[in-house]
C-alpha cells in the first residue's frame, strides 16, 4: 500500500515518508480513510445540496475514536499528539471530503480548553467534544470584524450569576449544527483588546435570546456548514468563562492561532497531493492527438512542476509539525505556513484544472470543487495579507 503522505502515481522516483510519521499513524491513516470513502464521502451530494453533513457522522467518527485524538485519554481523547490531528486532516482531505468541520471541532477547540479552561470545565466539556456527542465551534467573526478581532462589538455583560450576550457572528464554521460555541465577547469595551473575553455558550435553539441564522451558501466548501449565530440578551453562565478572569480573550486566541494556522496549511498541502494525483490519472488516460495527455512535454512539465511544489509545501509542512509538536512554532512561522501554503494550493489545483481542459470546469470531476474549495483557504483564519505582515515584523 503506498504511504498516504505519496500521491499514487506520483512522477516521483521513491515515495516520500513524513519523517515524523511511524506505524501507529499508518494505522490511524487506514482507519480514517475508510471511515470518509465508505461513510462520508458517498454522501457527499447530499450534504451539498442541504449545506451541511449528518450530525450523526460526527458520533460515528467518535466510536471510531477519530475526535480528540490529541487529547489526553483522561479527559476522552486519544492520548495522542498534533501529528495524530496532522493525519486525520490529511486523509480527510485526501479522500474528498470537505463537508465535515474537523478542522474547527478537533483542530481548533481542544487545545482552548486544554490549555485555559478550568480542570472542572476540561471534565465538563472535552468528553462530549471527543465522543461526538456534541458538535463546537468557535464565533469570532462578525459581520464588521474579520481579521482585525480587536474589532468585535458582541457584548457580555455581568449580571449576578450570568453574562448577558449580546451580538451577531457569522461565517461560523459548525455554526448550523453546533451544540456549543466558543465565543469572543467584549466585556469592557473601554479596554480595547484587553476588553476580550472567551465564553464557551450553550446554542440551544429553544433559549430565549439566542437565534440561529440560515446556513450561508458559498462559492466552495458548499457541504461544510457555515452559519450565522445571533444573541440578544443570551443569559450565559459565569461559570462559562473561559480562563480565571475577564480580559484574557485576546491573549487567549493569539496563543492559538498558531495551531489553526497550521492546520489550513495542512489542508492546502493535502489537496496539492490530491489535484496532483487526480490530474495525472486523467492524462494518463485522455488521449489527445492520438496519444495520452502525459505523453505531451507541456503536461509532463507542469506536473512536474505541481508535484515539486506539493512536495516542497509537504516537507516545510512537517518541519512546521515537528516545531510546533515541541513548542517551538511561533506566530511568524505559522504565519508564513498559512500564507504559502494556500497560496501554493490555489497555484497546483489551478495548473492541473488546465489540463481537464473544458471537462476540469465541470461538477463531473472533483478538480472543478477543489479549485472553488480552495480559494477561501487565503481569507479565513487571517487574511493572507495579515499573515505577510506578521512575517514581516518578526525581520
Amino acid at each position: 500500500m503506498p504511504d498516504s503522505t505519496t500521491p499514487a502515481g506520483a512522477a516521483s522516483p521513491a515515495a516520500y515518508r513524513s519523517p515524523w510519521r511511524t506505524a501507529e499513524h499508518d494505522d490511524l491513516a487506514r482507519t480514517v480513510r475508510a471511515f470518509f470513502t465508505r461513510e462520508v464521502v458517498p454522501h457527499q451530494e447530499k450534504f451539498i445540496s442541504r449545506g451541511y453533513p449528518d450530525r450523526a457522522l460526527y458520533r460515528r467518527a467518535g466510536e471510531l475514536g477519530l475526535l480528540g485524538l490529541s487529547v489526553p485519554e483522561e479527559y476522552g481523547g486519544g492520548g495522542g499528539t498534533f501529528e495524530h490531528e496532522a493525519v486525520l486532516f490529511d486523509e480527510q482531505t485526501r479522500s474528498g471530503d470537505t463537508t465535515l468541520g474537523l478542522m474547527v471541532h478537533c483542530g481548533i477547540l481542544p487545545p482552548y480548553l486544554l490549555d485555559h479552561g478550568t480542570e472542572e470545565q476540561r471534565r465538563r466539556w472535552l468528553p462530549g467534544l471527543c465522543s461526538g456527542e456534541h458538535v463546537w465551534a468557535i464565533a469570532m467573526t462578525e459581520p464588521g470584524a474579520g481579521s482585525d478581532l480587536q474589532g468585535i462589538t458582541t457584548r457580555a455583560v455581568r449580571d449576578g450569576d450570568d453574562y448577558v450576550v449580546t451580538g451577531a457572528k457569522t461565517f461560523i464554521t459548525n455554526g448550523y449544527l453546533a451544540d456549543r460555541c466558543v465565543v469572543a465577547v467584549k466585556t469592557d469595551p473601554s479596554l480595547g483588546a484587553r476588553g476580550i473575553s472567551l465564553l464557551v455558550v450553550d446554542l440551544d435553539d429553544a433559549a430565549p435570546g439566542f437565534r440561529r441564522g440560515q446556513v450561508i451558501h458559498k462559492l466552495g466548501l458548499q457541504g461544510n456548514d457555515t452559519g450565522e449565530l445571533f444573541f440578544d440578551e443570551l443569559r450565559v453562565p459565569a461559570a462559562n468563562l473561559l480562563g480565571p478572569a475577564e480580559g484574557l480573550g485576546f491573549s487567549q486566541m493569539m496563543a492559538q492561532l498558531p495551531q489553526e494556522r497550521l492546520v489550513i496549511g495542512l489542508l492546502a498541502v493535502a489537496a496539492m497531493d490530491r489535484a496532483v494525483e487526480l490530474t495525472v490519472e486523467y492524462t494518463r488516460t485522455r488521449t489527445a492527438f492520438g496519444e495520452p495527455l502525459f505523453a505531451l512535454q507541456n503536461t509532463r512539465f507542469t506536473l512536474a512542476e505541481c508535484a515539486t511544489l506539493a512536495r516542497v509545501g509537504r516537507t516545510f509542512a512537517d518541519d512546521c509539525i515537528a516545531r510546533h509538536v515541541r513548542g517551538e512554532l511561533d506566530v511568524a512561522g505559522a504565519a508564513m505556513a498559512k500564507f504559502w501554503l494556500t497560496e501554493q494550493q490555489g497555484i497546483v489545483v489551478d495548473r492541473c484544472l488546465q489540463l481537464f481542459g473544458g471537462y476540469g470546469y465541470t461538477l463531473e470531476y472533483p478538480i472543478a470543487r477543489m479549485f472553488a474549495d480552495a480559494r477561501v483557504q487565503r481569507i479565513y483564519a487571517g487574511a493572507n495579507e495579515v499573515m505577510k505582515e506578521l512575517v514581516a515584523r518578526a525581520l
